[in-house]
């Protein structure tokens, strides 16, 4: 019984705050919950939150047309914090926050289980509270957020209530866009650096787990008490970036950054949008980038070129890029050996160039094409009669 009553938690059922939150009893038992409210003139860094309710309904379907035609008050943003960062069926989410956007501001709610058994009820009052809405956004929830809370709703014999919701996962998107211009994609990079917020205090995402704990076994709730404004800032963060991340590539012409040009100008060349990005890595060629991402920009802008029929302007591109010791040198002057033999007809330059690149990148392929031009370039040619 000793050895029982150390390891036994602390009764933690009204150890919370009245300022910090309520009690709420559902069907399944209780659970507890905390609302936050920002006004809609709230500036968050350099983003305002009542901006979001005033979006377009179509915005999120340059993301994902699943959400197409949804106004912004049908958007619900989620995050979790739980019990272990790498998921698996042993973890689960202690915490499970909410926003939405409001035409007074920015509303989060957060559903918090002050012990395990709190679980069902908490899950039950979530699935409630996520009905009115038609789409999800979450940053990594595809691969975390979700499949943690599916799991969870399996294991309590509920619904799993995301059927009905388009889900948006905001990493992704923003990968595109940033992962050139930044070092990370975390959520808490993109507040700092595009948002201009710097959190004060916060425990960070490895801790969590470690604070709840300490709460399940002490019933201290001071701890805990940065992990909800942590879980809170998520949101709202997430909820100012859902605006700038799908108006940047609906209107490309926002960014200011050259490395989010040729991100973006990436993405829609996979796409198959070759004037949109051709237009865009011209742009971010008149700025000043990195020597990488510059030989890397010149040799997309050549493939582009080509593939749109535009010749003169690859054989331009691929000629910068043969003049100087790149990453793509032997490659561009490859196609300009292919380019003189076969639309030239000039098997002595063509010669030059294959020769130029076979002593950079030596290929048996290379010395096909070498043997090959030698024969052309010595076997003379017609003599015009005009």
């Amino acid at each position: 019984a000793r050895i029982e009553s150390r390891g036994a938690p602390a009764t933690v059922s009204a150890s919370l705050p009245p300022e910090l939150g309520r009690v709420v009893e559902t069907a399944l038992g209780a659970h507890w919950e905390i609302e936050r409210r920002w006004p809609a003139h709230h500036r968050h860094g350099s983003a305002d939150v009542g901006a979001l309710a005033d979006l377009p309904a179509d915005l999120l379907a340059v993301l994902d047309e699943e959400a197409a035609g949804c106004p912004p008050e049908q958007w619900v943003f989620l995050d979790t914090e739980t019990s272990g960062v790498s998921g698996g069926s042993g973890a689960f989410a202690f915490l499970a926050g909410t926003g939405h956007a409001t035409p007074q501001g920015f509303v989060v709610r957060q559903f918090f289980m002050r012990e395990h058994g709190e679980e069902p009820s908490m899950l039950h009052a979530l699935a409630q509270h996520l009905e009115p809405f038609r789409v999800v956004v979450t940053y990594n929830g595809k691969a975390f957020d979700l499949p943690l809370l599916e799991t969870r709703y399996r294991l309590a014999r509920q619904r799993v209530p995301f059927a009905h919701l388009a889900h948006v996962d905001l990493l992704h998107s923003a990968r595109r866009l940033w992962r050139l211009a930044l070092d990370s994609c975390r959520l808490m990079e993109l507040e700092a650096r595009i948002l201009g917020y710097e959190r004060q205090g916060d425990p960070g995402g490895a801790a969590i787990p470690r604070l709840y704990l300490e709460f399940l076994h002490t019933g201290n709730f001071r701890p805990l008490v940065p992990v909800f404004t942590h879980n809170a800032f998520d949101i709202l963060s997430l909820a100012c970036l859902t605006a700038i991340v799908p108006a940047a590539f609906r209107d490309p012409s926002r960014l200011t950054h050259p490395a989010e040009m040729v991100a973006l100008a990436r993405y829609f060349q996979r796409e198959g949008r070759l004037e949109e990005a051709l237009v865009l890595i011209g742009e971010a060629l008149r700025r000043t980038l990195p020597e990488e991402m510059l030989w890397e920009a010149l040799w997309q802008a050549a493939e582009m070129e080509r593939k749109l029929g535009r010749i003169d302007a690859a054989v331009a591109r691929w000629s910068e890029l043969s003049t100087i010791r790149n990453p793509h040198q032997a490659q561009a002057l490859v196609k300009l050996a292919m380019h003189y033999e076969r639309r030239e007809k000039n098997a002595a330059l063509a010669l030059e160039m294959a020769m130029a690149a076979f002593a950079l990148e030596p290929s048996q392929e290379l010395e096909k094409r070498i043997r090959r031009l030698k024969e052309k370039a010595a076997t003379p040619r017609p003599e015009r009669l005009l």
